[in-house]
């Protein structure tokens, strides 16, 4: 059963966000920030418990190149509440409309990450025609899951049943003196915002956003038709990530590298402009910011290629 996200605004009254606007889908107010001219249009698609201005530092420097977009999925960020976990087929029916209500210019280059690539690839195996090129940031994939150690499973398996708590006062004020240094590339005007939206929010929506990935979600991706023949890049991140390194004893951790690495291989091979990439120094979490020219180049890549 989907449980409501205590991550986003009530549905009455939705504040922006502090870069970009709102606009209405369906019903709901989306956030959305774009800058930049030209086209393919780039948008970035955010892993669980990200949001969009998560990326904003990518996201400017690919401004600098075409039209780059920046947005929050109902029930995450800025945007409004939604009951979560979703199918990838409401995401990316609600992304598809938002795109076209902005009047962002297709086709696009999508820029997944983590859960954000299954919504990517989602997103290309329904829409092809408005799909130019894909990079998949260590991207989730279906039978990752199959492959885990037993342990990873038992474990996935506690996190998705346990109930979600609520921090103290004392926990939300060393949250904040964590997260705020995290930020620092930020600009002032975003940064407090974001801190206090980590701090208090995505980190939950994150959590109920990951509930029907490896059953729902995955078999969205396994009974879809194939990704377009449009360019692709698949970057896995191999490097230590610490929100992983606290959740996985080491040997689970490389079991589930190694089992990640042949997936994503497999993946890139899976169309004939497909190509796979290692990055070694940056984790999971963060790699957009950890190895930013190794993202911001396959970006390039891609544009020149489509």
């Amino acid at each position: 059963m989907p449980h409501p996200t205590p991550a986003a605004q009530p549905d009455a009254t939705v504040s922006g966000p502090p870069l970009g606007r709102l606009y209405g889908v369906s019903g709901r107010s989306l956030a959305l920030h774009r800058s930049g001219t030209g086209g393919p249009s780039v948008v970035f698609l955010p892993g669980a418990g990200l949001v969009g201005l998560d990326y904003l530092n990518i996201h400017n420097r690919t401004a600098d190149a075409t039209t780059s977009v920046l947005y929050d999925r109902a029930g995450t960020g800025w945007s409004q509440q939604a009951e979560l976990p979703r199918t990838a087929a409401e995401v990316t029916t609600e992304l598809h409309t938002l795109l076209h209500t902005a009047g962002v210019p297709g086709p696009y280059v999508l820029v997944g990450h983590s859960l954000g690539g299954a919504y990517a690839r989602d997103f290309a195996q329904r829409f092809p025609e408005d799909v130019a090129g894909l990079l998949l940031l260590d991207p989730f994939h279906e039978d990752l899951h199959g492959f885990a150690p037993q342990e990873a499973r038992e474990k996935l398996k506690e996190l998705h049943g346990m109930e979600i708590p609520e921090l103290t006062p004392e926990q939300l004020d060393q949250a904040r003196e964590q997260a705020t240094p995290l930020f620092a590339k930020w600009p002032e005007a975003v940064r407090g915002p974001l801190v206090e939206h980590h701090v208090t929010a995505s980190w939950k929506a994150g959590l109920y956003e990951d509930r029907n990935l490896y059953d729902e979600v995955g078999e969205e991706l396994r009974t879809a038709s194939g990704l377009p023949d449009v360019p692709l890049i698949v970057l896995t991140a191999l490097g230590h990530d610490e929100a992983q390194a606290h959740l996985w004893p080491d040997g689970v951790l490389r079991q589930i590298n190694t089992t990640k690495r042949t997936l994503h291989a497999q993946l890139a091979a899976s169309v004939p402009r497909g190509e796979h990439r290692l990055l070694q120094d940056a984790g999971h979490g963060w790699v957009h910011e950890e190895d930013q020219d190794a993202v911001f180049q396959a970006i390039l890549d891609l544009l020149a290629r489509v």
